[in-house]
């Protein structure tokens, strides 16, 4: 064991001629024709993880892989990259729409991004306890597709400006793919969390395994879909994992300077992080993402960690980690980010417009007043000019860009 995380940390010096590489043979079952693109780095250990990384809308797996770091982490730390292609040739965006990739098993783009999955697992001897992915745009959408509908196969993920599981399906979805759906882009598509949550539990039935951690990421200035996403997600997920929905930490300029991370569990299962002025195109945070992930071991004494429980040990080396702080911090250590370009069109004929969430800030915990917001509406934040008072509950500030009308209890 000692052996094997010596020969991981000095993957790093080692020259690779490791590239892209196409696979055309038949994989599993792909009923869209997802294309599917790999890289593995030269030197592996005798179980891999895998991170799969969905491009943006108008992207490609070329682009994906030329346009971040995970490549050159993966030949550093020992872990191999899925990129997939979207088979949308009209504007590359992934299928987040439809009642097959919502559904486990259903069919769908998300089917053959799992096929892809179990084929490299098979081959590699990969670690099935250590599957993730993690991608910005249309690629965070389908991070949340893939969760929501295969909680078996995913151990984390990590979405970049995206939207809640399920948010951009069409009323009484019958299997529309290529779908925009302009109220949620926009953030007119608020529910309880309950309602929410039951989103994901009809993508599985009768599920009660193991769910994946999470990282949400949303720029305030999201001028293609819109920062309200980002608290509907954080609605979602807390309720999906039995969180609490109140953060346990926040810590400002995290992990670079504006960014405000905040904390939900006592375990960290799910971090959101708003990025202050930050317009759609979002810097992915490649460090902060494989920390989250642990996948960034370089110690002496490394643990396969993944699904089968939160408190897994993993490394003895200098990592940085999900451990709640027990402060506010107002810094964090340097890390390297790259831009990606993740543009995400709407068709023509969804022209309507909404106007953006921006918001002033607000004491939390505001007393209810008879009339006011209704519960689970926005009340407050950065620039918000809304009613700040609620109808029902209690008016709870969760960073300075967003509070919310929550049950007094």
């Amino acid at each position: 064991m000692a052996l094997k995380c010596l020969l991981l940390a000095c993957l790093a010096s080692v020259s690779s001629a490791a590239s892209l590489v196409k696979i055309t043979e038949n994989f599993g079952a792909n009923p869209r024709n997802v294309g599917f693109n790999i890289y593995v780095p030269d030197v592996l250990p005798a179980k891999p993880a895998i991170l799969v990384n969905p491009h943006w809308c108008h992207g490609t797996a070329e682009a994906a892989f030329a346009g971040s770091q995970y490549a050159t982490l993966a030949s550093k730390y020992g872990f191999i990259v899925i990129y997939p292609n979207s088979p949308n040739t009209a504007d590359q965006c992934w299928d987040v729409s439809s009642k097959e990739s919502l559904t486990h098993n259903g069919g769908g783009d998300a089917q053959g991004i799992v096929s892809m999955v179990k084929w490299t697992l098979n081959k590699y001897n990969g670690d099935a306890k250590r599957v993730f992915v993690t991608g910005v745009s249309s690629g965070a959408m389908m991070t949340q597709v893939l969760l929501g509908s295969y909680p078996d196969v995913f151990a984390a993920g990590a979405a970049f400006a995206g939207v809640p599981f399920s948010c951009f399906a069409p009323a009484n979805n019958a299997g529309v793919y290529g779908y925009w759906n302009g109220d949620c882009a926009e953030g007119r598509v608020s529910k309880t969390p309950a309602e929410w949550a039951a989103k994901v539990e009809a993508a599985y039935p009768g599920y009660d395994g193991w769910r994946p951690k999470l990282q949400l990421f949303h720029g305030t200035s999201d001028e293609i879909l819109n920062y309200k996403n980002h608290q509907e997600a954080i609605k979602q997920w807390t309720e999906v994992l039995g969180l609490d929905s109140t953060p346990v930490s926040t810590a400002a300029n995290t992990p670079v300077s504006g960014w405000t991370k905040t904390v939900y569990g006592k375990s960290g299962w799910l971090e959101a992080y708003s990025a202050a002025g930050v317009p759609h195109d979002i810097r992915v945070q490649e460090n902060t993402v494989l920390a989250f992930f642990q996948l960034d071991c370089t110690g002496t004494n490394c643990f396969s960690w993944g699904q089968g429980g939160e408190e897994l040990p993993w490394c003895d080396a200098t990592s940085a980690s999900s451990t709640v702080p027990a402060t506010t911090t107002t810094s964090s250590k340097p890390i390297t980010s790259s831009s990606v370009v993740s543009t995400t069109s709407k068709p023509a004929s969804t022209t309507s417009t909404s106007s953006r969430v921006t918001t002033t800030f607000v004491t939390s915990k505001t007393t209810a007043a008879p009339t006011g917001q209704t519960l689970w509406g926005q009340c407050g934040g950065s620039g918000w000019s809304g009613a700040t008072a609620c109808a029902n509950g209690a008016c709870t500030t969760y960073n300075p860009y967003y509070a919310q009308c929550v049950p007094a209890n």
